[in-house]
């Protein structure tokens, strides 16, 4: 049972048929939702957000570490956000050739200059694993990266444990149904916005969303907005033009948007640099951040999440300049890291290259941006680095190992798409969230879980990018 469903059930073609009938009803049922894009009027066109019909077996041991490992995660994090030294040295490689990375930089810079407004820090993460294979057929579990701003699937991976709990009792495996697990990120995140919102001091403020002007995956959002109105916390969606058109600071640096106080910024958006579409946008951005608001991100936990930091913590010596004396949370977390390269001018960076461009099937070669879709892969590694291997622009990537996780077989039920058997890889995504205010940690919690599954002939791409879908473990 590989694909943890009977190979009777998975070669019975009218049988699937039925299932993904069966399937498509119960995610709506449940809300498992996505805006459709192209109608005309779409915000009243919806359909099931895309999911796998079966769920995935995952091992439960690999399960299980990613869950510890999670609030050490949030440590680091937290920990590297408030070390502008670190900061300073990890990227100056990367503010050297990135446009938007140095323009996110010089925010950070002014606040430090400035003085932060707001003591209280809030944070949710999502530490993103694949499962590596060996050779002696062991997996181990290899972080991806970790995602510090607008981490989403917290919403949408509440709902589909009993989608998949439904179609394991109508395929007759009442047993594997069973041991799908409750999962509710969706609870967890909004109960750190909460705290945080709490301790800004203030019932009449609002927690407000920064979101795009259209949002396909808005039910993900509501979803945390819902279980913050169940706590009588107000929200509010605005973008960056009403920031830049209605937002001002009073003389306390308390923020208002539309003349409301704002006590909490969940950045849903402002990741990309095409979120970025004038100056004023810019603008709106110091705005937030020389606030009171708190915020999440702020801008210094922003930086903590790029892929340059990632790779300099894999340096021997970086983390345990940060746990100094806890040897057993050092190699938890190092445990988890696959092999990360720099690719900074020096001979270093030389050997980095040489060694992409004689093996470019082993490696990933990754830009500082989120979102999916954007890493290289193959002989585009090669095309890439022929054309910059000479030069500082070679500084905006990193070179990480390739993850070679074993596909296991399953169905991907997507609006429009034909009904056929693919092999597939998955992800597992782990939500941390922490609330810290001064020097202490008030909250600091592993919420959840997200497993995300694409056929195997994409290499790159989340759910949001439409390559990806939706998916449950099932614990073996």
């Amino acid at each position: 049972m590989a694909q943890g469903v009977p190979d009777e059930v998975m070669m019975n073609t009218a049988l699937i048929k039925e299932l993904a009938d069966v399937a498509k009803d119960a995610a709506l049922l449940q809300g498992v939702l996505m805006r459709i894009q192209e109608t005309p009027n779409s915000s009243e066109v919806v359909t099931y957000a895309p999911f796998t019909l079966f769920p995935t077996p995952v091992p439960k041991a690999v399960f299980l570490q990613a869950l510890a490992v999670q609030t050490h995660y949030n440590t680091l994090v937290d920990m590297i956000s408030q070390d502008p030294d670190f900061l300073q040295e990890a990227l100056a490689s990367t503010i050297a050739v990135d446009d938007f990375t140095a323009r996110l930089f010089r925010i950070h810079q002014q606040i430090l200059k400035e003085g932060r407004s707001q003591s209280i820090v809030l944070g949710l993460n999502r530490s993103d694993y694949m499962l590596d294979q060996r050779d002696d057929r062991s997996s181990s579990l290899k972080q991806i990266e970790i995602n510090t701003f607008a981490a989403s699937f917290g919403g949408l991976s509440s709902r589909t444990p009993d989608v998949h709990r439904h179609i394991l009792k109508v395929a007759g495996s009442l047993e594997e149904s069973q041991r799908i697990l409750d999962n509710n990120p969706a609870a967890g995140l909004a109960r750190a916005v909460a705290k945080a919102w709490e301790l800004y001091g203030s019932e009449k403020a609002i927690v407000m969303f920064l979101v795009e002007e259209s949002q396909r995956n808005i039910f993900d959002q509501r979803y945390i907005e819902s279980e913050l109105w169940k706590r009588n916390i107000p929200t509010k969606r605005k973008r960056f033009d009403d920031v830049s058109k209605t937002g001002y600071l009073d003389q306390d640096k308390r923020l208002f948007v539309d003349a409301q106080e704002v006590a909490v910024v969940y950045f849903r958006n402002g990741y990309m640099p095409q979120n970025y579409t004038s100056e004023q946008t810019w603008d709106a951005r110091l705005l937030m951040e020389r606030s009171l608001a708190v915020k999440c991100p702020d801008i210094s936990t922003h930086l903590a999440g790029t892929k340059k930091v990632q790779q300099v913590l894999a340096r021997p010596g970086v983390l345990e300049k940060f746990f100094p004396d806890q040897p057993q949370v050092v190699e938890q977390i190092r445990a988890t890291f696959a092999g990360l390269y720099t690719l900074d001018m020096g001979p270093e960076g030389d050997k980095t290259v040489a060694m992409a461009l004689a093996a470019p099937e082993g490696f990933v070669l990754k830009p500082q941006r989120e979102g999916g879709g954007n890493n290289i892969y193959g002989s585009e590694i090669c095309q890439v680095l022929q054309e910059v291997k000479g030069s500082a622009e070679r500084m905006a990537y990193i070179l990480m190992d390739k993850i070679r996780p074993v596909p296991v077989q399953n169905y991907l039920l997507r609006r429009d798409a034909p009904l056929q058997i693919s092999n597939c890889l998955s992800e597992l995504g782990v939500f941390g969230v922490y609330v810290r205010q001064g020097k202490d940690m008030v909250m600091n919690d592993c919420v959840g879980h997200l497993l995300r599954t694409k056929s195997s002939e994409h290499s790159d791409g989340g759910v949001a990018a439409g390559v990806a879908v939706l998916d449950n473990p099932l614990l073996v």
